[in-house]
């Protein structure tokens, strides 16, 4: 059985946002988060958001890694 290969449209549908490339490009264009604003910290997650980023993180390493990183990284560039 093949597994499905977590990547930034998996997460965001993951998390319930849609998850084409356009929709997360305009997501991260218009949630910019300052440095000192942590991911899972972030005020536009909703409880259940938060919980997966936070369990995910603390997996550290785990399927989700990358491209909560990548999520990140974005988000923070755009501040």
């Amino acid at each position: 059985m093949e597994t499905e290969q977590t990547n930034l449209g998996t997460l965001f549908e993951q998390l319930g946002l849609d998850g084409d490339p356009a929709s997360i490009d305009r997501f991260i264009s218009t949630h910019p988060l300052p440095a000192e604003v942590k991911l899972i910290d972030a005020p536009f997650w909703n409880e259940r958001q938060a919980s997966f980023l936070k369990e995910e993180l603390r997996a550290d390493g785990g399927d989700w890694a990358i491209p909560i990183d990548e999520l990140n990284l974005r988000l923070h560039q755009q501040a």
